[in-house]
């Protein structure tokens, strides 16, 4: 695998790892404010951001895998699953919450995907 593909898997995973811990472990105290959600709606929203960031604990893990695993058709292939997860999951979260995320998380995997494909 390119290294330039390396690069933007490991960015997207970390992107992910941080956004894991915002939406479970740092929700109440920062991942609320990061996420613009008033106050007097963090308890409420708890468990379904707790849920929502297992789903992106997920899909850091499936990208760590594609950098730790070392047969290359492997690791390829959790690489574009990843990536490709990703890429579509930032475009609903554009779509549905705001167009910020399709930068944040799109655009990185998108480069990921064209790195690792064409390099």
């Amino acid at each position: 695998m390119h290294i330039v593909a390396q690069i933007f898997i490991a960015l997207v995973c970390l992107i992910h790892v941080y956004i894991f811990l915002l939406e479970t472990v740092l929700f109440k105290k920062r991942g609320a404010k990061v996420f613009g959600i008033p106050q007097a709606e963090v308890e409420s929203r708890a468990v379904a951001m707790s849920n929502q960031g297992c789903y992106n604990g997920f899909l850091a893990v499936a990208l760590l895998l594609a950098l730790v695993v070392p047969d290359p058709s492997i690791a390829k292939a959790f690489a574009t699953y990843g990536l490709a997860c990703v890429a579509v999951a930032g475009i609903w979260g554009a779509a549905t919450v705001m167009v910020r995320i399709l930068y944040i998380q799109t655009v990185p995997a998108v480069l990921g995907l064209t790195a690792l494909f064409l390099l």
